[in-house]
């Protein structure tokens, strides 16, 4: 019997699953919001500010920017690894797109809670 040494990062079943679940997470979340868009009458600015009102959704909104920025973070880093050869210019990619998704993350919750 052959015994199989796995080595490597071990995050590939992990992350794969990750990626499908913040993709039906972020599908939920824009079905929410069509399904809310389509039953007003009259869809405005008071409309909008009153639903995002809720800390509920703000919360569901800011976990499905999170996924959103996981997803992406795992897509990326996917492509990068598979296209850009240089070491180094692959730390400086993953180095820029981290600091963009914390980026983003922080105007997220500034532009949710208004900080």
């Amino acid at each position: 019997m052959v015994d199989r040494i796995v080595t490597g990062a071990h995050y590939g079943l992990r992350d794969w699953l990750i990626q499908r679940v913040s993709a039906v997470m972020i599908a939920l979340y824009a079905l929410f919001l069509t399904g809310y868009a389509l039953s007003q009458p009259h869809l405005d600015y008071d409309t909008w500010t009153r639903m995002f009102s809720s800390n509920v959704l703000r919360s569901f909104t800011l976990l499905t920017l999170l996924a959103l920025y996981y997803h992406a973070w795992v897509g990326v880093r996917d492509i990068v690894m598979d296209y850009v050869k240089p070491a180094g210019a692959r730390l400086v990619i993953h180095v820029l797109v981290i600091l963009a998704l914390i980026l983003y993350f922080i105007w997220s919750v500034q532009i949710l809670w208004g900080f």
